[in-house]
């Protein structure tokens, strides 16, 4: 962070110095920052930690969403790719966010795709966002769009259910028939593709590229004389009350989540699941925890990624449920009356080299049938199935959700 800005940093002089950090400043409640005399002015006077208490926002991940935001500006400036090319009026439009680990090599390997491809790279805007960063700026967009499709972009990437699958949000041009799998494949990677799973939507509308993946990871230290828990519904055991991480301020993943434990065990099991919860950490901090003085969580509930920053002489043991990995679906979002324009980008982000990408490197496994994940027999996954999923308000099932978890987590 010294690299970049201090805490102690006025608004005004971070702004100034990295004018990206505007847009998602007004993000998060600080809208009269878009007025460009009240941010010369009012800026001044007023440091970064004081606006951040002032929201009462957590600084730490606020801050690693500001760094994300501006080491993106970086990388587009060391290789000439930006990130956001919009508002050219070029023919196709690309809006989303991409997972923080594989953002910059597949940023790269984009960069090295379009040099190819310059005919598509001069009709092409798109909006691809550190995943870090969120997607309020493309809810809002999608709001105002007033029900019109045409006022959407033509391609979407993301992962998470609430964006794609509220009737106030995508839901509603999903039920219209707007959008369409244009892949191409007949069959995913059969580690989606078997007869415990399947990741192809039967409808034909929605594609999935690859998934991030959450396990447990146990703290040793922490667990003492319980047992060594193995499976999602060990979490729910009474014992594990006020022992567990649950990443909630990440809310791909904590949809994710709670609309699965929901699923399979039960508004009981979602109880449980709610009292269980101690801390709400960054992945990168549930690494680190044990090194930490405060009560720490025994179970820390993690993307599969992150499993690979621990060190090997701590007492922190990565565990893949019994169950399955509880997986949170990377969507790749085509309009149909685009789908023309739209195939040579969908060709791309469903290639093997990003699919390699995603799954070696970032350990998102990917659905691309000609890649390896390198998973064993065991490391099986839990999915919502698109039979719950079509026949059920997503939308309202996480507001549903949210509120039993949180009313048994004050409880």
């Amino acid at each position: 962070m010294a690299d970049y800005f201090k805490i102690t940093d006025t608004i005004y002089d971070i702004t100034e110095k990295y004018p990206e950090t505007i847009a998602l400043l007004a993000a998060h409640g600080f809208e009269n920052l878009k007025n460009d005399a009240m941010r010369k002015t009012l800026g001044r006077t007023i440091s970064l930690e004081m606006a951040l208490r002032s929201k009462k926002m957590n600084s730490e991940l606020f801050l690693k969403k500001m760094i994300d935001t501006i080491e993106q500006g970086q990388y587009a400036a060391s290789t000439g790719l930006s990130a956001m090319k919009k508002d050219t009026g070029a023919q196709v439009r690309i809006e989303g966010v991409l997972p923080c680990p594989i953002r910059l090599p597949l940023l790269e390997k984009l960069e090295s795709w379009l040099g190819e491809h310059s005919d598509l790279a001069a009709n092409a805007d798109y909006d691809l966002k550190a995943a870090s960063i969120g997607l309020d700026s493309t809810k809002e967009k999608v709001l105002a769009s007033g029900g019109n499709p045409d006022s959407l972009s033509d391609l979407y990437l993301s992962a998470g259910f609430d964006l794609f699958f509220d009737k106030t949000l995508m839901g509603q041009y999903k039920d219209a028939g707007v959008f369409k799998d244009i892949s191409g494949l007949s069959h995913l990677n059969p580690d989606f593709e078997n007869d415990k799973i399947n990741l192809k939507d039967p409808l034909g509308q929605y594609t999935i590229i690859g998934v991030v993946a959450a396990v447990m990871m146990v703290n040793t230290a922490a667990l003492g004389n319980r047992p060594f828990p193995e499976s999602w519904e060990d979490l729910m055991r009474p014992e594990f009350e006020n022992s567990v991480s649950i990443p909630v301020r990440d809310l791909d993943m904590f949809n994710t989540l709670i609309l699965h434990i929901y699923r399979f065990y039960g508004e009981e099991g979602l109880r449980k699941l709610g009292r269980s919860m101690l801390s709400s950490m960054h992945p990168a901090q549930m690494v680190k925890s044990h090194k930490q003085q405060e009560q720490i969580p025994a179970v820390s509930i993690t993307p599969y990624f992150f499993t690979q920053m621990i060190d090997p002489k701590s007492p922190i043991i990565p565990v893949w449920p019994k169950e399955g990995a509880i997986i949170s679906p990377i969507f790749l979002l085509s309009k149909e009356k685009s789908s023309e324009q739209v195939k040579p980008f969908v060709d791309f982000l469903f290639s093997k080299d990003v699919g390699e990408l995603m799954s070696l490197n970032g350990k998102f496994p990917s659905t691309n049938p000609m890649v390896d994940n390198r998973l064993r027999k065991d490391q099986g996954f839990l999915w919502l199935g698109w039979d719950y999923i079509h026949e059920h308000d997503i939308g309202e099932l996480i507001h549903t959700t949210e509120k039993i978890f949180f009313d048994a987590m004050e409880r």
